[in-house]
């Protein structure tokens, strides 16, 4: 029997997904659990992976569609097997300003008259051009023939980006003879629409200014010690198939400093402050996309080897989009390492419903007073942005005192 392809539920709250791309075309082979198309949800990007070997014969939400869970997307048969009538299609949620969009292959509601027959007209290579209410409608307002039109959505689809685009085009060649750049005003501008993953950043960026209060305190730190613990023993690491990282250090000078101040590992609900008996750390992971933030659970149950081989961990899985949602829910306290790339320092934006955040600047080596002279030796800045609501400015510079202490006197035991 055909099998169908579902939106999986990715997590208890997800009541929907967007499909970000198709990973296989129609008619492609595909193996059991070899990914089959790539959603967005309001927690985490992932490949979902195919439910059965054959050939996907149909596709039925089409790439930057919101689809309810558990609806059919898709469907995948032996060859040679027939399909079977009145599989349900799936429910495409539309954007709130939009019109609601038929799914691919679904016959055009006629509309009446010429303009809107010419619409759906078969094009030269006899096929019916397939498209959106809304690309319909868009194009009847400008009296556009939607079969003129080359579609860049899935099967040839022409989507809003599509109709836009053309009319963008057309103006521009009426004004001077020849397509041209969009414009906006005198400036030639690029619109494209923000990526799922983009826009859920853009709330929780939003809500946690709106939430918290925010303050920032910026300690200028020792890795020097850290740094020779490092050389001494990364080979030992690599043997073991671990990269020994600053961040395993920073993460293990800050469990120990949690466990001191538990405020700092606590959340504000409502009138009540809840403490938090373990530490779920969030290592914030920069993808081309934008940013996730992968949790380790228990984090204080670790030592430096366990720590090294979960950030690895957690890293590897969120650029190859295979984390879950519980992947990335529930941490107490995150990390995020903008020195990476060079900054000095940043003022990071605390991950709701959490109290606080550190924020890594470049690791690097730097002249420095010591003993009344000067000295070469690696430092970076740590800033820590936390809730002034739930931290007072004394607190976090007690804690923030004690990582720095933790790291300048790291011992080595512990590596």
């Amino acid at each position: 029997m055909p099998t169908p392809i579902v939106m999986p539920q990715m997590g208890e709250s997800i009541v929907e997904g967007t499909i970000v791309r198709w990973i296989k075309k129609v008619g492609d082979h595909v193996d059991r659990d070899e990914p089959l198309f790539e959603i967005s949800t309001d927690k985490v990007d992932a490949e979902i992976p195919s439910p059965s070997e054959g050939i996907l014969v149909e596709i039925l939400a089409s790439e930057g569609d919101t689809v309810s869970v558990d609806s059919v997307v898709g469907t995948i048969q032996l060859a040679g097997e027939s399909a079977t009538p009145g599989t349900p299609r799936a429910e495409v949620q539309p954007p709130n300003d939009q019109a609601p969009l038929s799914a691919p292959g679904t016959p055009p509601v006629a509309t009446g008259g010429s303009a809107a027959a010419s619409l759906e007209a078969a094009g030269e290579n006899g096929r019916r051009q397939r498209s959106s209410p809304l690309v319909r409608r868009i194009a009847r307002e400008h009296n556009v023939d939607v079969s003129g039109i080359a579609g860049s959505g899935l099967g040839g689809r022409v989507t809003k980006r599509d109709i836009l685009a053309f009319l963008d085009a057309d103006s521009t060649a009426r004004k001077n003879d020849e397509p041209g750049p969009v414009r906006q005003g005198d400036e030639r501008v690029e619109i494209q629409p923000l990526s799922a993953m983009r826009k859920k950043i853009a709330e929780h960026m939003v809500l946690s200014k709106r939430t918290s209060a925010h303050v920032h305190t910026v300690f200028h730190v020792d890795f020097s010690t850290v740094e020779r613990l490092k050389q001494a023993k990364k080979s030992e690491y690599a043997r073991l198939g671990v990269t020994l990282s600053y961040m395993a250090f920073i993460a293990m000078a800050v469990i120990d400093a949690l466990r001191r101040y538990p405020i700092v590992n606590a959340t504000l609900d409502g009138d009540s402050i809840v403490y938090k008996q373990d530490v779920h750390l969030g290592i914030a992971v920069a993808l081309e996309t934008g940013l996730i933030v992968p949790v380790i659970r228990n984090a204080g149950e670790k030592n430096l080897l366990g720590l090294s081989r979960a950030i690895t961990d957690s890293a590897a899985r969120a650029r190859a989009k295979q984390l879950t949602p519980d992947d990335v829910h529930g941490g107490t306290f995150t990390i995020t390492n903008p020195g990476q790339l060079g900054a000095q320092f940043g003022m990071p934006i605390i991950n709701q419903p959490q109290a606080a955040i550190l924020g890594v600047g470049t690791v690097e080596k730097r002249p420095v007073v010591v003993d009344d002279g000067l000295a070469i030796r690696t430092m970076a800045y740590l800033t820590l942005g936390f809730d002034h609501r739930l931290i007072d400015g004394a607190v976090a510079d007690q804690f923030m005192a004690d990582v720095k202490t933790n790291i300048e006197q790291f011992d080595q035991n512990q590596v």
